[in-house]
């Protein structure tokens, strides 16, 4: 369920603001989406493996505080990186 490496480096060269940059928010943020994306479809697969679905719910958490931080620090980043990543808000 980890990302690949070639997958992460894509991630994060699509979403880095210069190069180098792994910690902005837009960074993390696409790098969680995918987890809760792979970690959804294996949930699908197996109902009751509920440590996995605490981790997912975790995520969740994280994203959402990491998105919360990124609308109040730039509301125009925001609304790219929602558009891009195909969330709804």
């Amino acid at each position: 369920m980890a990302l690949k490496k070639d997958e992460k480096k894509g991630i994060i060269k699509q979403f880095a603001r210069e190069k180098g940059d792994t910690g902005s928010p837009e960074v993390q943020i696409a790098l969680l989406t995918n987890k809760i994306n792979k970690l959804a479809e294996h949930l699908k697969e197996h109902k009751k493996d509920n440590h996995s679905r605490r981790g997912l719910l975790s995520m969740v958490a994280k994203r959402r505080r990491l998105l919360n931080y990124l609308k109040k620090h730039g509301e125009e980043r925001y609304k790219n990186l929602l558009k891009e990543l195909k969330l709804e808000k």
